[in-house]
């Protein structure tokens, strides 16, 4: 009797484990992918190579202006976009360099930029406007928010800090012209042979 218990507690035991691992019920792909596409065809208009000017203020209050190029692309069958900023020095050496993913969840109709620069990751919300798109970082009391405009070839972004009670201070803008396509992240995938 005793190692009957033993037995049947140990496939309870197995059987729990079993279903944990499988977790719950996954969304139907079929379903899915094809929001997500939906939801980044919105997005189409940051897609190709973008270069031009940005500034930012340093903690001295200096201004810091470099190159900056942009490039964008679809990804995982247009289900989710990729971005890469390079921000180049006088020298030409890169001074900055951040990437992020931009994806949408159907099932709580939201974008998500995931965001890593200069040694730091994050998740943001992101919201697509008539003409671009905003972000927005939280940071204590005090929210970041980049502010982007693209059209007719060209990609303003602007970053203000934003406080309680106190008119926005800014402290970044970027001015972009787009040139050309690319074929970036897709392009170079490893044959299956």
């Amino acid at each position: 009797m005793h190692t009957l218990r033993a037995t049947a507690a140990a496939l309870l035991l197995l059987t729990s484990i079993g279903s944990l691992a499988a977790g719950p019920m996954r969304p139907d792909p079929a379903k899915v992918i094809p929001a997500q596409q939906a939801a980044m065809a919105k997005l189409a208009f940051m897609d190709g190579s973008w270069r031009g000017t940005a500034w930012t203020l340093l903690p001295s209050g200096e201004k810091h202006t470099v190159t900056q190029t942009e490039r964008v692309g679809p990804f995982l069958d247009g289900s989710v976009k990729v971005v890469e900023g390079r921000g180049y020095l006088a020298d030409g050496k890169v001074g900055f360099n951040a990437f992020g993913t931009i994806s949408y969840n159907p099932a709580s109709n939201a974008y998500t930029l995931h965001s890593y620069a200069m040694g730091n990751a994050g998740d943001f919300a992101l919201t697509p406007t008539e003409q671009g798109f905003v972000w927005e970082i939280p940071a204590g009391p005090m929210t970041i928010r980049y502010t982007a405009t693209i059209k007719e070839g060209s990609w303003k972004e602007v970053g203000d800090r934003l406080m309680p009670g106190k008119d926005p201070v800014r402290f970044f803008e970027m001015d972009l012209k787009r040139i050309g396509d690319t074929d970036w992240p897709a392009a170079g995938a490893i044959p299956p042979k």
